[in-house]
């Protein structure tokens, strides 16, 4: 649709009320600022639902194996034979032979449950959530067996540090005529780990292989094998492939089904979320329509004169038909403006907020991230603009029909 000059000066005028129409362009300033409100909110929360879903998808991956092989039996004794045969698969990356098993860690006074990884230090460079935030005398002492990696968090809560002595308690324990007793251990910490994902950083220890087989009485065996691919998400489609090269005695977990309430929740989520956010712009979108009937309505002698000078019903249309839409694109392009200004530097304003309240808005023990991740996805940031363009230019289309339909004879008959 082309706007002639004469037809945009009309319109872009009428936006402008007079002071006895002044209601007007209050109701024309509350559907842009609506409008400009309801896109950056949705741009601003499916960018923070895609920056937690990437993160939390980072995380779990840096720390866990995309798909993990349990023996049906204990433990698996000739395990390098496998993990050869597993290495030799399509699109395999990494297999990691390891050890996993639950274990009560204790200080003083102070004991709770965690998760130990035994492994050998060559995998766990390999992991790049812990490699990188560990330091180089750590990395060493852990490939000499001089220590165990523990969560910061947990060491946190235990009141530990690099150095100190952590004790670990094995509920499968020692069998004597008295009955099992706890398998109990302590081992220097080698250092301090920092995924960034609360319940890996309050519950995970990192030993050496080694130890583990010997802590856990499993010599020259393990019980589990994790294999990293180069496309996690082609797991499923590698099953067959996976359960073929393992044969019977095998089950195995991936990511996606270990974890698949974190992602479906936040899938829902962000679903209700996009689909409760999109009534504020259908509400600003309905804003435009009655301000601009309420603006045919109050200039019924100016379409008359119009009409009279020579203007024809698509020009009438037009005028208001533009000064309705014109309302709705300012409102979107201020929003998405906004909206990824906001969600680019969510980070900063999220510490400008704590520190101006003193208190954290996110609590990783909640929320599972440490902070607020934010990632835009322009092709979602296109299609909100397309939905709120689309209502900009729906909402005048009525109130502009109804100005080309008005009779200049009726309207200038009381004046």
């Amino acid at each position: 649709m082309i706007f002639s000059a004469f037809e945009r000066l009309i319109a872009f005028r009428y936006l402008r009320a007079r002071r006895q129409e002044g209601f007007i362009s209050v109701v024309a300033f509350i559907s842009l600022v609506g409008i400009l409100l309801g896109v950056a909110t949705l741009i601003i929360v499916m960018a923070v639902m895609n920056g937690f879903r990437h993160e939390l998808l980072g995380r779990i991956l840096g720390v866990n194996g995309h798909v993990t092989v349990f023996p049906l039996e204990a433990s698996l004794s000739d395990y390098e034979p496998l993990a050869e045969r597993l290495r030799a698969l399509e699109d395999v990356t990494s297999v990691v032979p390891q050890i996993q098993a639950q274990v009560m860690v204790s200080q003083g006074s102070n004991a709770m449950g965690a998760l130990v990884r035994g492994l050998m230090a060559d995998d766990l460079a390999g992991r790049a959530a812990i490699f990188e935030d560990l330091s180089d005398t750590a990395l060493e002492r852990f490939a000499r067996g001089e220590g165990v990696l523990v969560g910061r968090r947990l060491a946190e809560r235990l009141r530990l540090g690099p150095g100190d002595h952590i004790t670990l308690v094995s509920p499968r324990g020692h069998q004597t005529v008295m009955g099992t007793l706890p398998r109990v251990k302590a081992y220097p910490i080698a250092g301090l780990f920092e995924v960034g994902m609360y319940d890996y950083d309050n519950s995970f220890v990192y030993m050496p292989l080694a130890d583990a087989q010997i802590f856990f009485r499993l010599a020259e065996r393990v019980n589990a094998v994790e294999l990293f691919y180069g496309d996690p998400d082609q797991v499923t489609r590698a099953r067959l492939d996976l359960i073929d090269a393992l044969g019977p005695g095998f089950r195995t977990v991936d990511w996606q089904r270990a974890n698949s309430g974190f992602f479906n929740a936040v899938q829902v989520e962000r679903n209700v979320m996009f689909l409760i956010l999109s009534l504020i712009i259908l509400v600003a979108a309905f804003n435009i329509l009655s301000g601009q009937y309420m603006l045919v309505k109050g200039k019924g002698r100016d379409i008359a004169i119009l009409r009279t000078m020579g203007a024809t019903r698509g020009n009438i249309m037009r005028i208001f038909f533009l000064s309705g839409a014109s309302v709705g694109i300012a409102g979107t392009l201020a929003g998405v403006v906004l909206g990824v200004a906001f969600a680019d530097n969510i980070a900063v304003i999220q510490g400008w907020l704590e520190s101006l309240i003193d208190k954290r808005l996110f609590p990783p023990e909640v929320y599972f991230l440490s902070q607020v991740p934010a990632e835009v996805d322009y092709v979602e940031v296109g299609q909100v603009v397309a939905m709120a363009i689309a209502l900009s230019f729906l909402a005048p289309i009525f109130p502009a029909w109804r100005a080309a339909r008005l009779d200049p004879v009726e309207a200038l008959r009381y004046e």
